[in-house]
């Protein structure tokens, strides 16, 4: 793609604040002078905003807050003056009910931090599932010069001479303790091992799968996305970030300049290869909604279906991110795209080049961790988008952390009406559940929990697990971590609280599921479903006030990213009437 830098020098918006020496200037330079910065930084240069997700709440960016130096040195010796701002952080791990229902409200926190204050360039420090995101999102929306540095993953946790992956193994030890096979005190033994250094997760879960999104985009310098968090290369990665988004308000080099048709087809490509989580399937259609590109789940089955799932990781295959750091990482993935004619090459990245002059000389170091073609963990990886007349807006499945005979399946429901039933009811022994039952859990999208947990990959029955099956069919509307696995069909839309089909399904149904034939049925008569619908009530009452009122107000589905209705297509940074 061309682009033409803008001239240089020129007026930055950042002196509407601070340049000349009317009263309204030197209020704001007075200001921030008393943290003891001298007079000659105001004078034109690029200011740039370090937008910083560290919180001691956030594990995955605890560590940030020191990354965030790096970036700031490397500002400096570009001629920039770094200001870092702390931001809105949504941590996974603690946030209730659920860090997606603060995506948004993130993404709105970033947009008027960047609209409304004198920077003229953003480092977007994130790490945590929906930070990434959320920055990015804001980022399209204010569309000021920015630029990703992510945190970095984990090093691989050990427990007892096996790689244990975080989340991946807290699922499947779970599920042993369920099943007699693993003792209580043992799961606490593992515990310390799951987690031994700053990062994110380990796995290919939505952490690592947001960082290859945004290296995918050409929003990250080339190879950002797998350098573990303790590597001195990651130190390296943010000043090297620091130095180039300078350069990037300099030329003028916008999110809208990279975050292109092209650009988000290879996204979606590169989540197939890499086995990526279905979580991206949702911010990548609301990051499409605020950059104005027109991205649907069709786009998702069309151009990620058929391409093979060569990184083998957990949870589709058995290696971490450290491995695929050291066997080359995304670069490596993103030049086998663009061999097979999967990759446009052409898209603009961060860097000034395009995304194949980025990658066309990486070299694979280790073969059994991203594989050759034709022993890819599933030839056929992405994702699946499946619909009918439960899911007629569509519902998702990941086929390489699927089972292969239950891609074609039918079976009677077993309905739990909320994730509390669910918790209620899956233990007991009396339950009437087999292996050969599909799993079906309501009110769990984004306005039935609210927020749309990752609660998709519901943990089978005891008296099931302990037969030695590991996986069933299940459907939900809520989400799952791309830590998980299994064949479950997640985002179903619309959703139950919003009057979609799956509301009105009963125990006792027969569902089918094919795969192949992209094709989910509620085997019940046209007319019984239409009456069952007409008789229906929401069984979520609407929020009295406050920002659960505003998301539960303005939240589209999970087809359309689950973004506010009322952002998207938002794009400008207009710099707003001095007070003062």
């Amino acid at each position: 793609m061309a682009f033409t830098p803008a001239p240089w020098p020129r007026r930055l918006r950042s002196q509407e604040w601070y340049g000349g020496t009317s009263r309204d200037a030197i209020y704001h330079r007075g200001w921030l002078k008393n943290q003891g910065y001298p007079h000659d930084l105001f004078d034109g240069r690029p200011v740039i905003g370090i937008m910083n997700t560290w919180s001691e709440l956030t594990p995955c960016n605890g560590h940030l807050h020191e990354l965030a130096q790096k970036v700031k040195a490397g500002v400096w010796e570009a001629g920039g003056f770094p200001v870092e701002v702390p931001v809105f952080s949504a941590s996974e791990s603690t946030f209730r009910p659920t860090a997606m229902m603060f995506r948004n409200l993130a993404a709105m926190a970033v947009e008027e931090a960047m609209r409304g204050q004198p920077i003229d360039g953003a480092v977007l420090m994130v790490g945590c599932d929906k930070t990434t995101p959320s920055l990015l999102m804001g980022a399209a929306s204010t569309d000021i010069p920015s630029i990703v540095v992510t945190g970095g993953p984990m090093l691989n946790g050990w427990f007892r001479g096996e790689r244990v992956g975080s989340g991946t193994h807290l699922w499947k030890f779970s599920e042993a303790v369920k099943a007699g096979e693993m003792g209580q005190e043992e799961f606490l033994e593992a515990e310390a091992s799951m987690s031994r250094s700053t990062g994110t997760c380990n796995t290919m879960g939505t952490a690592s799968t947001m960082a290859s999104m945004a290296e995918a985009l050409g929003m990250a310098l080339s190879g950002n996305a797998a350098i573990p968090a303790v590597d001195s290369r990651r130190r390296v990665m943010a000043q090297m970030t620091g130095r180039r988004i300078v350069q990037m308000v300099k030329d003028d080099l916008k999110p809208s300049d990279i975050m292109t048709r092209a650009a988000f087809e290879n996204a979606i490509r590169c989540n197939g290869a890499i086995g990526g989580s279905t979580n991206a399937v949702i911010h990548l259609l609301a990051l499409a909604g605020r950059v104005g590109v027109d991205l649907t789940l069709d786009d998702w089955d069309r151009l990620g279906r058929d391409v093979p799932t060569i990184v083998n990781l957990m949870p589709s295959g058995k290696y971490l991110m450290e491995e695929f750091f050291y066997a080359g990482g995304l670069p490596v993935v993103l030049k086998r795209l663009g061999e097979a004619g999967l990759l446009n090459r052409d898209a603009l990245t961060v860097s000034g080049q395009t995304a194949w002059e980025q990658v066309r000389d990486a070299r694979n170091w280790n073969e059994d961790v991203i594989l050759p073609v034709e022993r890819a963990l599933t030839a056929h990886g992405g994702i699946v988008v499946l619909r009918g007349n439960l899911a007629p807006d569509g519902a998702v499945l990941k086929p390489s952390a699927a089972s292969p005979h239950l891609m074609r399946h039918r079976g009677r429901a077993v309905v739990f009406d909320d994730i509390d039933d669910y918790k209620a009811r899956i233990n007991d022994e009396a339950l009437d559940i087999d292996e050969d039952c599909v799993m079906v859990l309501k009110n769990c999208g984004p306005r039935g929990y609210p927020g749309m947990p990752e609660v998709g990959n519901m943990g089978l029955p005891p008296k099931v697990l302990r037969k030695g099956i590991t996986d069933m069919v299940r459907i939900s509307d809520a989400r799952m971590s791309g830590t998980a696995y299994g064949t479950v069909l997640l985002h179903t839309s619309p959703e139950a609280a919003a009057g979609g089909p799956l509301a009105i399904v009963r125990t006792g149904d027969m569902i089918e599921i094919d795969v192949d034939a992209r094709r989910v049925h509620l085997d019940v008569p046209d007319d019984e479903i239409a009456a069952r619908l007409a008789a229906w009530k929401t069984p979520v009452p609407q929020p009295k006030g406050g920002y659960a009122r505003i998301f539960h107000d303005h939240v589209q589905g999970a087809d359309k990213g689950a973004d506010f209705d009322f952002l998207v297509g938002c794009r400008g940074a207009e710099v707003g009437r001095d007070s003062h």
